[in-house]
């Protein structure tokens, strides 16, 4: 098993955030979590990748326990994240983003940033621009980017379709799948349940902080619990 989290509890102050929660993600799979604004989907990625701290439980990586490992050094391991919200520099150029996320490494950065420009052509034509610039959709591209150039053996995405057109979040999904095709492991958080479910290898439903169920995707695309919460009830897949 690449990643397990194991029974964790998360708190921000005395207000718990995530309770007993508990995933596994094996490689060359992906996973994503799945429910309603304020159910820990992302605190759960903030914790793997180090920016939570654990109250208790813990986190293995590659059968290394990795709970009370620095974040930039869960980096080095192999834990790629794209954060909500992008996070793109925007007084850099597009290649100086994707060049960040390449910060710990020593070798050579031609190849993965000319892999990167492949699967964003629309990055390669304007890597001189500034990322403050650019639209909400190429913003994106950049964040999925500069989290490919840490090399991931998995790679954490959360919200990658948030605020883009119906077109671009299309494109975004076939991204998602091609990362996957080129052998990298993905644990994704997405409120376009829907969109999630059917990319995904198994998905987990979380409320409140636990997990409520966990299936393949296609299971929980006909589970018709899951579709009346977060489908649209008889909405066709």
């Amino acid at each position: 098993m690449l990643l397990e989290v194991e029974n964790i509890n998360v708190h921000y102050g005395k207000i718990a955030a995530l309770k007993g929660m508990s995933i596994q993600v094996d490689e060359g799979e992906i996973v994503s979590l799945i429910g309603a604004n304020g159910a820990g989907k992302t605190t759960t990625l903030k914790t793997i990748s180090g920016l939570r701290p654990l109250t208790s439980g813990r986190i293995l990586f590659n059968g290394q326990d990795i709970s009370k490992t620095p974040g930039h050094k869960r980096v080095l391991l192999g834990i790629g994240q794209s954060p909500e919200g992008r996070g793109v520099f925007p007084g850099m150029t597009v290649q100086e983003n994707l060049l960040m996320g390449a910060y710990t490494r020593k070798d050579d950065l031609q190849a993965d940033l000319d892999e990167v420009y492949g699967l964003f052509p629309r990055l390669a034509e304007r890597k001189t621009q500034f990322g403050g610039t650019m639209s909400g959709g190429e913003q994106q591209m950049i964040a999925i980017g500069r989290a490919l150039m840490t090399k991931p053996k998995v790679l954490l995405l959360d919200e990658p379709s948030m605020g883009l057109a119906p077109m671009l979040i299309a494109q975004i999904f076939d991204i998602i799948r091609e990362i996957n095709k080129r052998g990298t492991t993905v644990l994704l958080v997405e409120q376009n349940a829907q969109q999630a479910l059917k990319l995904s290898d198994r998905a987990y439903v979380l409320e409140t902080g636990q997990v409520v169920k966990s299936a393949r995707g296609a299971d929980l695309l006909d589970d018709p619990q899951v579709r009346a919460a977060y489908l649209g009830g008889d909405l066709g897949v």
